[in-house]
């Protein structure tokens, strides 16, 4: 199935609310990848016991084969690929394919996009509550003055984007269904974006967040559930390796964080973070008992509709 195709089916996939059969809905997890999945034992920990309430889809590199043991969660679980290049078109691409294949199950309703180097901060319990529990979507979406934003805009993209609607974002998001449908099946906004927004201007930090706040700005919380370090500065954001986790490493996700959660104020704000070297595997594998999933206690997501439930931090 080739992607006009693909897109057309997804988009034609069920928007209902609630699933016409009796099913948990799903959070879909999709990670954007160039091969390898270093950090998938992390994940697999993470994933344990949760079965039927989650769906995985991988995008890597065409004819990169995984090694996964039929055992594993992420054992066939790749979709047909095409190349994806930093800044390009190709990236959104890449991504509106995992949206679409992840449209075609009904009981996916919550779509993140991740990459190799990510890695939860929660339990899975906690992630699939805060998410499911949100009345909005997770993608940052602001107006940059400066030549990193405003800059990159080409008068050309008007009337469908003028420079007052253009955005900036972070590229890792996480959306409802219906925004999910809506990015598959967009051609009013993708042929400009395809044209206009060429190299230098990083087309996967400006298309979906325009979009979407043009389309639906009511349906937006207006920040990432990610997080990412770029206080060293550069094109890229800091990576961190085997050196540099420990307990308190962790101090900086879960200490001093104030954000707003379905209106109201809460001390969780980042579900995942990235990034992280293929040799953090193993001290994130040490110090997950304690730190990520496994010192069981009793809180309140505010706004969520669900208090005392049993989270894990």
């Amino acid at each position: 199935m080739n992607d006009t195709e693909l897109f057309r089916r997804a988009s034609f996939a069920p928007r209902i609310k609630d699933c016409p059969f009796k099913a948990a809905p799903r959070i879909a997890f999709m990670f954007l990848t160039r091969g390898p999945l270093p950090l998938a034992p992390l994940w697999e920990r993470f994933f344990d016991g949760h079965s039927g309430l989650y769906s995985i889809y991988i995008h890597s590199l065409p004819g990169y084969q995984p090694d996964f043991l039929p055992s594993s969660v992420f054992y066939q679980r790749q979709i047909p690929s095409q190349v994806a290049e930093w800044g390009m078109m190709s990236v959104c691409d890449a991504e509106r394919r995992l949206l679409a294949n992840a449209l075609l199950d009904i009981s996916n309703e919550r779509f993140v996009l991740l990459s190799e180097a990510c890695i939860p901060l929660y339990n899975f319990s906690t992630v699939y509550h805060y998410i499911s529990g949100s009345r909005y979507s997770f993608i940052s979406s602001f107006d940059d003055p400066g030549p990193a934003g405003r800059g990159r805009y080409n008068g050309n993209m008007a009337p469908e984007v003028n420079l007052t609607q253009w955005r900036k974002s972070s590229q890792w998001f996480e959306i409802s269904r219906k925004l999910a449908i809506d990015i598959v099946e967009d051609k009013l906004f993708y042929p400009k974006f395809e044209k206009f927004c060429r190299p230098g201007c990083y087309v996967d930090e400006h298309y979906f967040p325009t979009m979407l706040t043009i389309q639906s700005p009511h349906l937006l919380a207006n920040r990432s559930l990610t997080w990412v370090d770029w206080s060293r500065g550069g094109a890229h954001p800091a990576t961190f390796g085997k050196p540099d986790i420990t307990e308190q490493f962790f101090d900086r996700f879960f200490q001093g964080q104030r954000c707003i959660y379905n209106n109201q104020s809460s001390s969780v704000c980042f579900l995942f973070a990235r990034k992280f070297a293929p040799n953090a595997l193993e001290p994130l594998l040490e110090v997950s008992p304690k730190v990520l999933g496994f010192r069981e206690k009793n809180i309140n997501i505010p706004g969520s509709g669900v208090k005392g439930s049993r989270f894990w931090l």
